[in-house]
């Protein structure tokens, strides 16, 4: 099969890009999967780089990626409800190759009238800030929340959840983007790096925070005693210092069930997630490369 592999950790250089990998054996509780398209996320260049090696070590020679989606070529002896065809979608492991074999029971059908290579975006992003809402920020109806990073894709997931589960949600974002935070259609807008207009903040039941660093440590001093702070990336290390507000960090985990309602969520345009561009696996490289640099919306890697 076709694949991309490291055989140490290190910049982009590293991936390879090879045409001759040993397909996965299918086990009795899997699905083969023929990919149409994966996607590259945050987490990808940072276990490549051995920056999260201690979190996520690996068995090298290893292939990165997390998201898929394509088409059942067979399935296990033990697995039901899935036949070769089907379209499907999951959140898996060593996702950078062309056939990927994953648990069935991670695995869920992908709705007729979502684009097939663009659902490749959805499954890491949208779980995470599913998770990050539900399960570290702990929200619920009628509370005022803050998701900071609201336009990156975790951040719209988190948007979404928040303003489903019934939430009054603060969109926090750069100064130049409060006009594009409009289509969040969020309840308000704040921009992250305008002093003043933090300091005006009101404190708020929660913090979804998908940023990171010092505008973290700002923000958990917005949330009210007896609040919750969740979050994605890394705090500073004096920022858990706030005895009253409960922090908590979100590590995500395969939800078919909810991965199958963010797709739905896709077809029947609720929810988006914009794609930067499509570039071809064979060029995994070159779109670490611009993942590292930054930049809006998600970089899909075709077949």
């Amino acid at each position: 099969m076709k694949a991309v592999r490291i055989y140490q950790y290190g910049g982009p250089e590293v991936l390879r890009y090879e045409g001759d990998v040993p397909a996965p054996v299918i086990g009795a509780d899997t699905v083969l999967i023929k990919s149409v398209a994966t996607s590259v996320n945050p987490i990808d260049w940072k276990i490549r780089s051995g920056a999260r090696q201690k979190d996520f070590p690996l068995e090298l020679p290893a292939i990165l990626g997390r998201d898929i989606s394509g088409e059942v070529i067979a399935v296990g002896s033990e697995v039901r409800g899935f036949k070769p065809g089907d379209r499907v979608i999951a959140l898996a492991r060593a996702t950078y190759a062309d056939i990927v074999a994953v648990p069935g029971s991670l695995v869920t059908h992908l709705p007729d009238g979502v684009d097939q290579i663009d659902a490749a975006a959805i499954p890491l992003v949208s779980l995470t800030g599913d998770q990050l809402v539900r399960e570290a920020t702990k929200v619920v109806a009628g509370q005022t929340i803050l998701v900071s990073g609201a336009l990156g894709s975790v951040g719209r997931a988190a948007v979404h959840t928040a303003m489903k589960l019934g939430a009054k949600v603060i969109v926090g974002v750069r100064a130049r983007q409060l006009g594009e935070a409009e289509s969040l259609g969020a309840s308000s807008a704040v921009a992250l790096d305008d002093e003043d207009a933090l300091a005006r903040l009101e404190a708020v039941d929660g913090v979804a925070d998908t940023v990171g660093g010092e505008i973290a440590a700002k923000l958990l001093r917005k949330v009210r005693a007896g609040g919750r702070f969740g979050y994605v990336s890394m705090l500073p290390e004096d920022a858990a210092g706030e005895a009253a507000v409960e922090v908590s960090r979100v590590f995500t985990r395969p939800d078919p069930s909810k991965l199958r309602e963010f797709a739905d969520d896709v077809r029947d345009g609720s929810f988006a997630l914009p794609i930067s561009r499509h570039m071809p696996l064979r060029d995994a490289a070159a779109a670490h490369e611009l993942l590292e640099r930054g930049g809006g919306g998600k970089i899909v890697l075709t077949m």
